[in-house]
């Protein structure tokens, strides 16, 4: 069997596929459906050859009536033959009953022409049909039998279909049945022919076919399928013949018939060589997923030769399992989405429930500090004033840390890029934490460049950044060690850094930091308080800003934090950048929605 499983080109070849397209879907084997085309074939060709030979024998004899009532008889056999294996499958019962009813017409035109007819040597007919359709010696047994058994027959009933009547004298036009019949014989013998070279030659196409998990199709520039693979009875559960023509594109989801046509309209202008597209394809019930509609995807790789006449070649593979997956991941990604948005209304939610409380514990507790209500009778109620007000400014901050990486990851944390001079940032934060430093003995310094000059960036986000850097160096460094923040110019960025002399970090925490709620964990850190929000705000901040954040460290060497920022701001989004009359009064808006700068916890 060749790769491709039709017959060769012409007008042969479409009336073996016409044939091919009623044998009926359930018949599996390539051979039997071959087989039962030929046979549908041969029940849809042979009563025009017998309605001939009956009106060159019979009609002087037994009268038109009698002829008519003939010729209808063998065309209503020939076709409810073929409607019989058309529906069933199964071509034994009627190949045998065309043959019978085949040899009634026979042996009545065989004795009406006293055997001296030229239309008797349609006898041999039996033998080669029955050979033609079931290519076996035991099929033309039984056609030579068949033409035995009608040569006796018309030897005994020759003189009832003769009586009263004289027996038709052969002339010259009645060999013209029996020349069209030898017409069929030469080219289908051609055929035969050329199917054997074709079977020999393509030995080494149906190792491909079989080593091949896919449908090998060839169509025309058009579209139109020409040949196709016998793969596609168990890829695509239909006989490569039910694909001929448009049946194939009759298939395709009408969804995906744009994506096809555009990749063949590609393909035929000459814009590519080969295009990929993925179709869903209607197949027979049973052979796909009913939950699906009985559709199942394939992928189609189809290439060109060149040229708009050029013939495409497409290979389908089926991609079922690849599909589900597409589909569980859009899933996973739909729901993963869902809970992002929930985790976000959440965490908004309950801050803006906490800090309101939280505003009012800590202003009455500053108030009893100060002594506003009245003096303490014991100096422990001051202690513990002190200690209220202290958590609940922790509490803040925690509380706004979440607010602000809540946002960052929503996507809705505002950025207000203003030129500031770099030095006036650091100068605020040293200012800040100077004290935290000097109660551990910590020396707290800077190195700024000369060319750190000014930067276009969002000055709280800067200041947020280096407080928090700087907060968590102090925390994390021993009594007596060092903090250094430094700043340079590198072309068109800005680098800071913030190094400590601290307990550093070991290389598998590194490769987590930055996630919220990530802390390193040692018997160092386990001594200070703290959520692992600072660091992933950090990095948030860094990444609105368009910048690179690096982390160097080592455990007992310290750790050094770098930040690289666009010196001339981050890349326009909308919404983000106001008009210079609303700034300010944008920028106080954000100020009293996010409070003041501070320690994030």
């Amino acid at each position: 069997m060749s790769l491709f499983a039709t017959s060769p080109n012409g007008w042969l070849a479409g009336l073996a596929a016409g044939c091919a397209r009623l044998v009926h879907p359930s018949v599996g084997e390539v051979a039997v459906r071959a087989r039962q085309a030929r046979l549908i074939g041969v029940l849809l060709s042979a009563p025009f050859f017998i309605a001939g030979a009956l009106a060159q024998t019979l009609f002087l004899g037994a009268g038109p009536a009698l002829m008519l009532a003939l010729i209808f008889g063998v065309f209503g056999v020939a076709f409810a033959a073929v409607v019989l294996v058309a529906a069933t499958g199964s071509d034994r019962t009627a190949a045998l009953l065309a043959m019978a009813v085949a040899l009634v017409p026979a042996t009545l035109a065989l004795a009406a022409s006293g055997g001296g007819s030229p239309v008797a040597a349609l006898m041999a007919a039996f033998a080669f049909e029955a050979g033609w359709v079931w290519r076996s010696r035991r099929a033309v047994l039984v056609g030579l039998s068949a033409s035995a058994v009608a040569i006796i027959a018309a030897a005994f009933v020759a003189p009832w279909v003769t009586a009263g009547s004289p027996v038709a004298v052969p002339s010259a036009w009645q060999w013209l049945v029996p020349i069209l019949y030898a017409a069929t014989v030469a080219v289908r013998s051609a055929t035969l022919a050329e199917e054997r070279r074709s079977r020999d030659a393509g030995v080494e196409a149906s190792g491909l076919d079989r080593a091949l998990d896919a449908v090998v199709i060839r169509m025309s520039p058009n579209g139109e399928v020409l040949d196709a693979s016998a793969k596609a009875l168990a890829l695509f559960g239909l006989a490569p013949e039910l694909i001929i023509g448009g049946g194939f594109f009759e298939r395709i989801h009408v969804a995906d018939r744009v994506g096809y046509l555009c990749a063949l309209a590609d393909l035929r202008e000459g814009a590519a060589e080969h295009r990929k597209v993925e179709v869903r394809l209607r197949l027979p019930a049973g052979s796909a997923d009913r939950r699906a509609g009985n559709f199942q995807a394939f992928s189609l790789e189809i290439g060109s030769g060149g040229g708009e006449e050029a013939e495409l070649v497409a290979v389908a593979r089926p991609i079922g399992e690849l599909a589900e997956l597409r589909q569980a991941a859009v899933a996973a990604r739909a729901s993963l989405q869902a809970l992002e948005v929930a985790k976000g209304r959440f965490l908004a939610s309950v801050s803006h429930e906490l800090r309101t409380p939280l505003n009012a514990i800590i202003g009455f507790a500053d108030m009893l500090d100060q002594g506003l209500v009245g003096s303490f009778a014991d100096q422990r109620q001051k202690e513990y004033v002190a200690l209220i007000r202290d958590s609940g400014h922790h509490l803040l901050s925690v509380v706004n840390a979440i607010l602000d990486v809540s946002k960052i990851e929503a996507g809705t944390y505002p950025i207000f890029a203003e030129p500031f001079r770099f030095a006036d940032a650091v100068a605020m934060c040293h200012s800040m934490l100077s004290f935290q430093a000097g109660a551990k003995r910590i020396a707290f310094t800077t190195e700024l460049g000369r060319d750190a000059g000014e930067i276009n960036a969002d000055r709280r986000a800067v200041q947020q950044m280096l407080i928090n850097l700087a907060a968590n160096a102090i925390k994390f460094t021993p009594e007596g060690g060092s903090v250094v923040i430094g700043a340079r110019r590198i072309g068109s960025r800005l680098h800071f850094w913030v190094s400590d002399t601290g307990i550093g970090i070991g290389a598998d925490d590194l490769a987590r930091l930055g996630q919220p709620f990530m802390q390193v964990r040692n018997d160092y850190t386990r001594q200070h308080e703290g959520t692992g929000l600072g660091l992933s705000l950090v990095k948030g901040l860094v990444t609105l800003h368009d910048g690179t954040m690096t982390i160097d460290s080592a455990p007992d060497e310290g750790t050094t934090v770098t930040i690289s920022l666009p010196i001339a701001g981050p890349a326009p989004r909308p919404g983000d950048r106001p008009s210079d009359a609303g700034a300010a009064e944008l920028q106080l808006a954000k100020e009293r929605n996010d409070g003041a700068l501070r320690k994030t916890a």
